[in-house]
């Protein structure tokens, strides 16, 4: 369920605010207000305020850098979102070889370097000791300090991003690379909650100390959710139709009629749902009972099953080899809910559904799922809850 409130667009790209960003806005105000009283308490906190809205433009300036390469490399970008730890791009896909990954990792700090550039020389420009000229002299600082806190070599900082460009140009393997940078940025995580923790012990410096083990546990968060979607996207590529799929259908006789079909099979307490028809060792097609119905009672003694039988050739199939990603991305493409499985010599092996996926993926990854999260999966197409497997499949695809 999305919360953010969507406030505009910039080049085409959603901008949406997380209420939770009016949290740090406060905070922001009140720090930079309180140091600038000595030009009186209506100019300090009009700078104050003024000073916490220029510095989310320039966070959210660095992000369009990311979002701007991005779109660049033919690569969409559903929105930049503002929250309490500063701002995301959300980019739909990875960048197709090591190089473009840095291009887009590094034009977030290149444009945080290019303001502080910009807005030391206005400093410098300003009258000396001026309201403004500290106000400006800031924000650069703040522009600088941004960019080389982001340049931290571990996810989901662009540094992480930088490291994994790298990695990924050493060792030619994409995956590996994002769980070498995640790893990095797991490790930022727990020292950065392990000197907060130290500095509002030593120092007694509570707000300082929460604020930056409030960072770290962010960081830990998502270098590890960095970290299962790499491993979900490469089991997605490794693993096979036939790990996943399931024998529930059956095989009947092409030359049955269709009464012989309707009393034999369609009146059994636990009818199956799936039917393939066959006659002299060769599969004849599909049978689907709603064809079935279609068809007046009357010619139901004469019809065979071989008059509403769809070939193998008209029905959405794939074969055992096809890679898990491959067939989530068939089934979404053409809307299905479960697809025919074809051995090598094109008999019918099996079929498969997205929970069968899942319930396999589950297992590889040695993951805890209930039959309740597989229906869910079967019926909404998410996993993990809310996010589309679909476009998992689709980014591990690229």
């Amino acid at each position: 369920m999305q919360t953010s409130w969507r406030i505009g667009s910039l080049f085409g790209i959603p901008l949406l605010l997380d209420p939770l960003w009016f949290v740090i806005l406060a905070v922001a105000t009140l720090n930079f207000g309180l140091s600038y009283q000595q030009w009186g308490a209506t100019l300090g906190w009009s700078a104050g305020i003024i000073t916490a809205l220029l510095l989310f433009g320039s966070v959210l300036l660095h992000e369009l850098g990311h979002s701007l390469a991005a779109r660049s490399q033919g690569i969409n970008v559903k929105s930049i979102t503002l929250f309490l730890f500063g701002g995301i791009a959300a980019i739909e896909e990875e960048s197709k070889t090591p190089g473009q990954a840095f291009q887009v990792a590094i034009a977030g700090p290149t444009v945080s370097v290019i303001l502080f550039v910009l807005l030391t020389t206005i400093a410098y420009l300003l009258p000396t000791g001026s309201l403004s000229s500290t106000l400006i002299g800031d924000l650069a600082k703040i522009n600088l300090v941004l960019a080389i806190f982001n340049l931290i070599p571990g996810l989901p900082l662009d540094g992480g991003q930088v490291l994994k460009a790298a990695v990924w140009k050493v060792t030619g393997n994409r995956f590996q690379a994002v769980r070498t940078a995640a790893s990095a940025g797991q490790i930022l995580g727990w020292s950065a909650i392990a000197l907060g923790f130290a500095i509002d012990f030593m120092t007694g410096e509570l707000v300082s100390g929460l604020w930056i083990v409030l960072l770290g546990w962010f960081g830990i968060r998502n270098a590890t959710a960095y970290k299962n979607i790499t491993s979900l996207q490469e089991a997605l590529l490794t693993l096979k139709v036939s790990d996943a799929m399931n024998k529930d259908f059956r095989v009947v006789d092409a030359d049955s009629t269709l009464r012989q079909f309707a009393d034999l099979f369609l009146l059994e307490p636990k009818a199956t749902q799936v039917y393939f028809a066959a006659s002299d060792g060769r599969y004849r097609g599909m049978v689907s009972v709603d064809d079935l119905r279609l068809i007046e009672r009357s010619q139901w003694e004469t019809q065979t099953l071989h008059s509403i039988a769809h070939p193998l050739t008209e029905i959405p199939t794939v074969t055992e080899t096809t890679s898990f990603a491959e067939v989530i991305n068939q089934m979404e493409n053409q809307q299905l809910q479960q697809i025919t499985v074809l051995s090598p010599a094109g008999a019918v092996a099996g079929l498969v559904d997205k929970g069968d996926i899942v319930r396999t993926l589950a297992e590889k990854l040695k993951l805890r799922i209930t039959d309740a999260e597989v229906k869910r999966v079967k019926e909404e197409g998410t996993y993990p809850p809310g996010l589309p497997l679909s476009a998992i499949a689709k980014a591990a695809s690229k």
